[in-house]
């Protein structure tokens, strides 16, 4: 306490003589200088909020008031010519009216950008920083330790266009979703290989581009008429790319220079087998539960989720 009262002392001093102050002035400096370090003080006091379930977030988003998006968006491409004939006839199944107004939803939380002063927003970013760092507390909204995540800059806002709030609900949903932790885990682990490294939060929003374009083409219609919830399919289905992504990147040792063509051959595999996609993912977290049981480990509980720790950080 003595050391920050002598430096704001310090620096008062240094201030006071570099800019000539006079002692008629000296009360209103003064106090100028202690709001200053106050407002200072609060922002650096270190906060722990409860990390945001998937569930917290998606009822959030669906209460939202997107009218000011809803004009803006693009839910399905339009064909002409001979290709309209061919989709016509060849093409995806429509879409059942009643998963109509889901669908729209989802394209307007994509069109949404993060505000700050939204609660829900800011906490699904901190929730991603401290679920993938194991972090107790919350970070600073701006600052290079986003990078440290796989973000490419100092705000993660600008890593989100094109794709908006609804590629932080599909990260929210990836690391929040007990049954898929392991999952986050070993794509995590993998971003921060010595030589396969790849910035894990931006492959997920390329991840969660491929998954609405694929929504806006129509691609996702069977499964989302048979699943009857359009927002759980495409969550799943994105995980679904994700982990097909960690699969080959790690069993065929790609690297960052191979992301380009990697995530081509999702994007076309994961349009044309969309049921394949769903599949995969649904016979590795059998796998993984099944394996957790064996180790007696409960999966079904949502729990505090720290991807690396003391004991598996850079060992692969």
């Amino acid at each position: 306490m003595c050391d920050f009262y002598t430096g704001l002392y310090l620096q008062m001093y240094q201030v006071w003589k570099s800019q000539g102050k006079t002692s008629h002035r000296l009360r209103v400096f003064l106090q100028r200088f202690v709001d200053e370090n106050d407002t200072k003080k609060k922002e650096s006091v270190v906060t722990n909020v409860p990390l945001l379930s998937y569930y917290e977030m998606s009822e959030h988003l669906g209460t939202q008031d997107f009218s000011g998006v809803k004009d803006k968006i693009r839910t399905s491409v339009e064909y002409h010519g001979f290709s309209k004939l061919k989709h016509f006839l060849f093409g995806p199944p429509k879409l059942h009216r009643d998963l109509h107004d889901e669908r729209d939803r989802i394209f307007c939380i994509a069109a949404s950008v993060l505000e700050n002063s939204d609660r829900i927003h800011v906490r699904s970013l901190q929730t991603i920083y401290r679920s993938l760092t194991g972090s107790r507390f919350d970070c600073p909204r701006y600052g290079n330790h986003w990078e440290e995540i796989g973000f490419q800059g100092r705000d993660p806002a600008t890593d989100l266009r094109g794709v908006g709030l609804l590629g932080l609900l599909h990260l929210v949903y990836l690391l929040r979703d007990a049954k898929r932790q392991v999952l986050a885990s070993e794509i995590y682990k993998l971003s921060l290989h010595p030589t396969q490294n790849f910035p894990f939060c931006v492959m997920s929003i390329n991840l969660t581009r491929i998954a609405l374009q694929a929504l806006r083409e129509g691609c996702l219609n069977k499964e989302c008429n048979k699943q009857r919830d359009v927002l759980a399919l495409m969550c799943d289905y994105y995980t679904g790319l994700y982990l097909q992504m960690y699969q080959v990147w790690k069993s065929q040792g790609k690297t960052i220079t191979d992301s380009g063509f990697v995530l081509q051959h999702i994007e076309t595999h994961g349009k044309k087998h969309p049921h394949a996609v769903l599949k995969n993912l649904e016979e590795y977290l059998a796998k993984k539960k099944s394996a957790a049981n064996l180790e007696n480990v409960n999966l079904g509980e949502e729990q505090f989720m720290s991807v690396v720790d003391s004991e598996t950080a850079g060992h692969y």
